[in-house]
């Protein structure tokens, strides 16, 4: 079988299931953004040089498909969604905590680029908050109803943020956003 099967040509694509929509709905914006980040993950992976970080990443990359299969199967499927569960969300939030209580790891703004590994993450967390306003307007529109899905993207979001601080952190560089008398953003970094 070929990957091009050709029924996408007139601008519908299949979700999960089978059920045909237009490759501009919502649904398909969503978890197009999702493969987006596992990709962009993957590149972070790729030339990451923490091997605990990496590990990490793709573990959380292989999770993803089941954010993506979630959002991608609507109510009326024959497919039943994986299920994203509060102890999915416990797992990242604890991973925040033991990243935060590694020496050395900035708890502040950082400015993007201290070394090609963080900005590659922190390239991916961006990708992460576009992919959870775009879950928070499907949960608003009711398309998806499992709150555990929001609550996993935003606190994989932090995660992420995090990874690009520890790799910074371990290798000694200083991303420190703030200049001297410099007072920063005047937006919470957890927008």
């Amino acid at each position: 079988m070929s990957v091009a099967t050709k029924r996408g040509d007139g601008g519908q694509t299949g979700l999960a299931g089978g059920i045909r929509v237009s490759k501009t709905h919502p649904r398909v914006e969503c978890y197009g953004a999702i493969d987006e980040l596992i990709s962009q993950m993957g590149f972070a992976r790729s030339i990451c040089q923490d091997a605990e970080v990496a590990e990490k990443v793709k573990a959380i990359q292989r999770e993803l498909y089941k954010v993506g299969s979630a959002i991608a199967t609507p109510p009326e499927s024959k497919k039943t969604p994986p299920d994203i569960t509060p102890a999915m969300v416990d797992e990242l939030e604890a991973e925040v905590h033991r990243i935060e209580a590694e020496p050395g790891v900035l708890a502040d703004w950082s400015l993007p680029g201290g070394t090609p590994d963080a900005a590659a993450l922190d390239v991916a967390r961006t990708v992460c908050r576009r992919v959870e306003r775009l879950a928070a307007g499907l949960m608003e529109a009711g398309v998806i109803q499992n709150p555990s899905i929001l609550a996993y993207l935003n606190r994989l979001s932090d995660v992420l943020w995090l990874f690009g601080r520890l790799v910074e952190a371990r290798r000694g560089v200083d991303s420190t956003l703030r200049a001297e008398g410099d007072q920063g953003p005047r937006w919470s970094r957890a927008w």
